[in-house]
């Protein structure tokens, strides 16, 4: 008897526990979450939430599914063990209820991954743009007018912007314009690399003797940080650089102030 009013005494202790933390996750999941600082970041972190909405619930009822079975199959109230049966009705309700999340969590990750901003490949064709080398290939053109370009050379162990059009060059310093399609034209000068702004929801490996484009529209003025992801040798942790977003204007201003710009540059 004191075995089972404490068996009893715990399964309510757990019971609290995971309500508490179902509670908690709900005020969490309702509170606005921060501004995205890109249009990448905006939908990733929406394509997140959705997965996190759908696997909260199903985490929270597998686990009160265990505690029940735990407790009410517990060895004090069945001496001895029972053969299971088999149950059909269950084992089809279980495999439709995976089926439906498997494709749910499917058609939502597509949907996302197939947007340009996310894989700019999938909304332009792969074709040679306003790059160095045209022979390499991999650069996607832009189908947007007036967007701004930028061929990004990595190298162990900085990185080389150049703006097309213009005489501008920079080292480790990446300046864009606020609200404005920017297209990021990236190879490597000697290893792989990878492009990663965490802030702005960006990665991107960086090969050898081919081009990868990234597409981004920055929402927020401000400096990021800029990482390599890809282990390229003793200097790899040095490897960064920044990104500085300003209005349009004081992009043009940055623009002329560091060179010439000709009449098929940058606006």
């Amino acid at each position: 008897k004191r075995a089972s009013m404490d068996a009893r005494r715990i399964g309510r202790r757990a019971s609290a526990v995971l309500g508490l933390c179902a509670v908690g996750t709900l005020l969490l999941l309702a509170a606005d979450p921060v501004a995205a600082q890109s249009v990448n970041k905006r939908l990733i972190g929406n394509l997140n939430r959705k997965l996190l909405y759908m696997a909260l619930p199903v985490a929270i009822a597998v686990e009160l599914m265990l505690f029940y079975t735990v407790f009410r199959y517990r060895k004090s109230r069945n001496p001895e063990a029972t053969p299971t049966e088999e149950n059909r009705a269950l084992e089809i309700t279980w495999t439709v209820g995976t089926a439906l999340v498997l494709v749910f969590v499917g058609v939502t990750a597509s949907t996302v991954l197939a947007n340009p901003y996310v894989s700019p490949v999938a909304g332009n064709g792969t074709t040679e743009a306003d790059v160095p080398n045209p022979h390499l290939q991999g650069a996607v053109e832009p189908n947007r007018s007036a967007p701004v370009e930028v061929n990004v050379l990595a190298y162990q162990w900085g990185w080389k912007f150049t703006y097309p059009g213009t005489n501008v060059t920079t080292t480790n310093a990446l300046v864009i314009p606020n609200g404005t399609d920017v297209y990021l034209h990236l190879t490597s000068r000697d290893v792989i690399h990878a492009f990663y702004a965490p802030d702005l929801g960006l990665k991107q490996d960086v090969m050898p003797s081919e081009y990868n484009t990234i597409r981004t529209r920055v929402t927020r003025p401000g400096e990021y940080e800029v990482y390599c992801a890809e282990f390229c040798g003793s200097g790899h942790s040095h490897m960064r650089a920044t990104v500085r977003v300003v209005s349009q204007a004081e992009y043009r201003d940055w623009l002329a102030r560091r060179g010439h710009v000709s009449a098929g540059g940058p606006a």
